[in-house]
């Protein structure tokens, strides 16, 4: 794994993480550019777009936070790449009110379908956003991990509202307000005439894992990271991540 998302923030992002470097590796040698124009929304922080800035190509981070988008400045500085990184204060719902349509090689959409009032919408717009033969990255609450959590945690009422509910959600107090089966996902992106190239279950056993286990136990923390990049590829596990991921790439079909 590379040293940007290590140590224990492995556990969260490596499959992503992994998959998203070898997609815009695949990228520039289909460009035949040195680096590619990345576009994160929701990108916050920087947890990708500084790592992505750091293999060299330009990011732009869109958040609605001020605060996050101080932190992500403060954060390429330190990494060394703030000439890579520019954060834009806005939403996917106007996306194009900040950037350009049709802009980007590359699109991060992490963490953002959650929380808009169109998930439809969101997807049309960082779609959008991309070039043709562009590369979207979309991550999204799993609506399979809920389920499993509540109940490990002996919550059996709200794991059955969770299984029931049409959003995902446990109950009035869960945090966040839309989770996603892997069909769902897939169909929003298929919808808009992209290509799926994968779907990866993330932090399927890393949220259910002792911390204690995973920084005491020699060894645990990298047979934990190759035990969830195995289990990510297979489909089985989809219904039961905390995550999923799914990685497409647009083909300039009508409409999109």
């Amino acid at each position: 794994m590379s040293d940007p998302m290590r140590p224990r923030a492995s556990l969260r992002t490596a499959v992503v993480w992994e998959v998203l470097q070898d997609a815009l590796s695949r990228q520039v040698k289909a460009t035949g550019q040195e680096s590619l124009d990345v576009l994160d929304t929701g990108g916050g922080s920087g947890n990708f777009a500084v790592p992505v800035a750091g293999l060299g190509h330009r990011v732009t981070v869109v958040d609605p936070s001020p605060n996050a988008l101080f932190a992500l400045e403060r954060r390429a500085a330190e990494a060394g790449v703030a000439d890579r990184v520019t954060g834009v204060q806005g939403d996917a719902h106007g996306l194009f009110d900040v950037v350009r349509r049709g802009g980007y090689d590359a699109v991060l959409c992490h963490g953002v379908l959650e929380y808009v009032d169109d998930p439809a919408e969101g997807v049309r717009n960082v779609v959008g956003a991309l070039r043709d033969s562009g590369t979207l990255s979309l991550l999204a609450a799993g609506m399979g991990g809920a389920v499993l959590a509540r109940a490990l945690a002996g919550h059996f009422t709200e794991a059955q509202h969770a299984l029931t509910d049409p959003a995902g959600r446990w109950g009035e107090g869960d945090p966040v307000p839309r989770r996603f089966t892997a069909e769902q996902l897939t169909e929003l992106v298929t919808s808009l005439g992209l290509r799926i190239g994968s779907v990866h279950g993330v932090r399927v056993f890393a949220d259910l894992v002792p911390g204690v286990l995973v920084d005491t136990e020699p060894g645990a923390m990298d047979a934990l990271l190759r035990l969830e990049a195995a289990a990510a590829e297979q489909p089985a596990f989809h219904s039961v991540a905390t995550q999923l991921h799914v990685l497409a790439e647009k083909r300039g079909a009508p409409g999109t």
